[in-house]
């Protein structure tokens, strides 16, 4: 949920309120059917006794993507990562549908690295969001100083060719 209300916060009763408000954010895994999740979820409420829940409005709603795990990229940037930070890379394939990912990976047909700077309790995107300088220090040793830009400039043509090479693998598999 991102955010709701219930009943008239100006004036609070102690009594059950007959009006809730929310907006919720759904994250999908790839081969959902983003268009139709709106009917799905009536579906749901409905065979539940939820009848009187009137329907939310979908809004931003994109597909989620996947980045094979043996992707020639992902050992790239995994090895990159490691150089950069002495740090093991934790490895997360689906990206969930939160950004338009599909425009680069799906319509255009590039591979996506996504790599967040954060920790658990930074409380990204909330009022209280914070960064802490060790965090933001790594961030751009990691992408810019010794990291993923220099590394993509030095070895990018390779690993492109590394990965035409394991897709005409694939398809002959």
């Amino acid at each position: 949920m991102l955010a709701f209300t219930t009943g008239n916060p100006d004036k609070p009763a102690h009594a059950i309120p007959p009006v809730a408000r929310v907006h919720c954010h759904m994250r999908y895994v790839p081969g959902s059917d983003v268009d139709n999740f709106p009917r799905y979820l009536r579906e749901h409420l409905d065979a539940h006794g939820f009848e009187d829940v009137t329907m939310v409005t979908p809004d931003h709603c994109f597909t989620a993507t996947r980045l094979d795990p043996s992707d020639p990229w992902v050992a790239w940037g995994e090895a990159s990562i490691a150089r950069s930070t002495g740090k093991k890379a934790a490895i997360l394939p689906n990206f969930c549908g939160g950004l338009p990912n599909a425009c680069f990976s799906e319509t255009l047909g590039l591979p996506t690295l996504w790599v967040p700077h954060s920790y658990p309790a930074c409380s990204q995107h909330a009022p209280n969001e914070h960064l802490l300088q060790s965090v933001a220090q790594e961030a751009l040793q990691l992408m810019a100083g010794i990291g993923m830009l220099w590394d993509l400039a030095e070895q990018g043509a390779a690993v492109c060719r590394q990965r035409e090479q394991h897709a005409a693998t694939a398809i002959v598999a």
